[in-house]
């Protein structure tokens, strides 16, 4: 197991839980992997379904178009794999596009069904004017209290790159909110299953902050 850095924020112990960080080839693995390992997390990143259910959580992260990213999900069992995680209440974690994949279905390039962890779709991004994809900093409005919004100060900023939103069909689950055009859901939560649309690893001490209130989730009380 990795020991922590101790000037970062994070679990307060030599040694974190054990987190899977799924590869199914359309995620960015490394800057996740780093941050998780600045953290004192033990990462293995694996598409192996019986690797990663070893774990203490999972995170699935992702890059790209939603149809591809079923596509491959599906092919590795992922799907399976990620609605029994899920039923046993074991912690997830889906980052930008892993967040997308929680709902429903998406509209991207002509539809797909996605893991349907979450009721609700994902649809283009409302912003008239305004250059999308959505790229840059933006504050975080926490609509309500969450593990993974901690004691964060109002509006504190995360990196997005993002064209599509998600639409959750239950207000109760949404966590945080963003606006590009329109408000957006930016921060989801239900049981154990977490997602955020924008990029933890990628946004500086917040983000760091952020992943690290999701590891100390992990850790049963």
């Amino acid at each position: 197991m990795i020991a922590a850095d101790p000037s970062a924020p994070g679990l307060g112990t030599e040694t974190g839980p054990r987190i899977c960080l799924l590869n199914y080839g359309m995620g960015n693995l490394r800057s996740v992997e780093k941050a998780l390992e600045r953290l004192g997390a033990e990462v293995v990143l694996t598409s192996d379904v019986e690797v990663a259910a070893t774990a203490d959580a999972a995170i699935l992260p992702g890059v790209g178009a939603f149809p591809k990213a079923m596509g491959r999900v599906r092919e590795l069992g992922l799907d399976r794999f990620l609605a029994d995680w899920a039923r046993d209440g074991r912690p997830l974690l889906g980052i930008c596009l892993g967040m997308q994949l929680l709902f429903e279905r998406s509209t991207e390039l002509g539809g797909s069904e996605g893991l349907g962890l979450l009721p609700g779709d994902v649809t283009a991004l409302e912003a008239p004017g305004l250059k999308v994809p959505h790229m840059g900093w933006e504050p975080v409005r926490w609509e309500r209290g969450s593990a993974l919004a901690g004691d964060t100060p109002p509006e504190t900023p995360y990196y997005f790159v993002h064209s599509y939103a998600a639409r959750p069909a239950d207000a109760a689950d949404v966590a945080g909110t963003a606006v590009w055009g329109e408000r957006f859901a930016c921060a989801v939560e239900r049981d154990a299953t977490w997602g955020v649309q924008f990029h933890p690893e990628k946004s500086s001490q917040a983000g760091l902050a952020l992943l690290a209130r999701f590891l100390d989730a992990c850790v049963p009380a």
